[in-house]
């Protein structure tokens, strides 16, 4: 049995259906359904339960599956807002609530596999897993870095494998739901259909109109690498899980245009609530997951962006 957390949502329902398609359906469900629009992502998953993420948890806390064979968690629910500035709840869900399952996790002999994100380097220009390049802008950042923090500091005290991913900008299949924290390659595509005009920030942080920069990864390529820790359970450690390159926000807009055969850029003010909480630049390094084995390939923003437009 696996158990995939937040499984309803983008990078969850996705793994849920990879996992499908080697034949597995022996997988638990674990999300909060609060926002319903989220069940059309599981339409075409198969798994063997439900859980809302509460009595999730209130099951482990009270042994619930120690007598079953779990053979991971792949633990992905999370808020995700970077916006959000209430931090006792962010805490709570994304600190607190991941805790909880390494307790399990490591009691049982289960791998755990996690989410962890970009945004813990916040402003930094040094995307390697090491602490002094650790400085998240938001509580959402902060919740993460808390997180790998505590992973790190129990690590010789870890008896299972436990995996921290940190996720660059995904975008693919699957986050309509999301709404404003959809990716650009998702917003780029309605404003097309809509008004015939990608909307982008204009300069800043001594960036040109369009050029701030990000590490993107399509959903799928993002998938591989977790099913990769899957299949090799006796590998742990923290990786970032980005392409490895760092392409403009314009070239998100152009491939976008080019899918369409019509369209056009325009560029708006930056919004004062982003200033000093916003990433103008990203790239992983992925040395890391070179080194213990991973030789799979990271499409480009153009191949992924039209592979995603194509499936939308």
């Amino acid at each position: 049995m696996i158990i995939v957390t937040g499984g309803a949502g983008f990078i969850g329902s996705n793994i849920v259906k990879a996992l499908n398609a080697r034949g597995r359906t022996d997988i638990v469900l674990v999300d909060d359904l609060t926002d319903g629009k989220k069940f059309v992502n599981l339409l075409d998953c198969d798994y063997v339960e439900y859980l809302d993420k509460a009595d999730f948890l209130d099951l482990i806390r009270n042994r619930g599956f120690e007598d079953e064979s779990v053979e991971a968690i792949l633990h992905q629910g999370a808020c995700s807002d970077t916006t959000e500035w209430d931090g006792q709840f962010m805490m709570r869900n994304n600190f607190e609530y991941s805790k909880e399952l390494l307790l399990f996790c490591q009691n049982n002999d289960v791998p755990l596999i996690y989410a962890s994100s970009a945004a813990v380097y916040g402003a930094g220009q040094v995307f390697v897993e090491e602490r002094q390049n650790e400085k998240p802008l938001n509580v959402y950042g902060y919740s993460k870095f808390q997180f790998d923090q505590y992973v790190r500091f129990h690590e010789k005290e870890l008896k299972s494998q436990v995996v921290g991913l940190r996720y660059f900008n995904v975008y693919g299949p699957g986050e309509a739901h999301k709404g404003k924290m959809a990716s650009v390659a998702f917003h780029h595509y309605h404003q097309i259909r809509e008004t015939g005009v990608v909307k982008l920030f204009g300069e800043y942080d001594g960036y040109a109109p369009g050029e701030q920069s990000r590490d993107f990864i399509y959903v799928a390529d993002l998938v591989d690498v977790v099913l990769y820790f899957l299949d090799h359970p006796n590998v742990s450690g923290i990786f970032n899980l980005g392409s490895g390159r760092s392409e403009p926000f314009n070239h998100v807009a152009e491939a976008v245009i080019q899918w369409f055969g019509k369209g056009k850029i325009e560029y708006i003010p930056f919004p004062e609530a982003l200033k000093g909480h916003y990433q103008s630049f990203t790239q992983a390094d992925i040395s890391r997951l070179r080194q213990v084995g991973y030789k799979g390939e990271f499409k480009t923003v153009k191949e992924g962006v039209l592979a995603y437009l194509d499936a939308l």
